[in-house]
């Protein structure tokens, strides 16, 4: 159980790390709290939502790492 708590926590931190070098933050970017409260949880990692220059960000990073 802790072990995929932890597993997606430090995919968020990854995620966080790699946005943030390529000049993107998504502020709601977390572990889904609602998805770790059962007995055996399943978490799912929740981007949020962002604005228009962000999602903009978002996209020429994701272009940029095609090439």
């Amino acid at each position: 159980m802790k072990e995929r708590l932890r597993a997606a926590e430090e995919a968020v931190a990854r995620l966080r790390g790699e946005l943030l070098r390529a000049g993107v933050v998504l502020p709601s970017l977390r572990v889904d709290p609602v998805t770790t409260a059962s007995e055996a949880p399943y978490p799912l990692v929740e981007l949020g939502r962002c604005n228009l220059d962000t999602a903009a960000r978002l996209a020429a990073a994701l272009e940029g790492a095609r090439k």
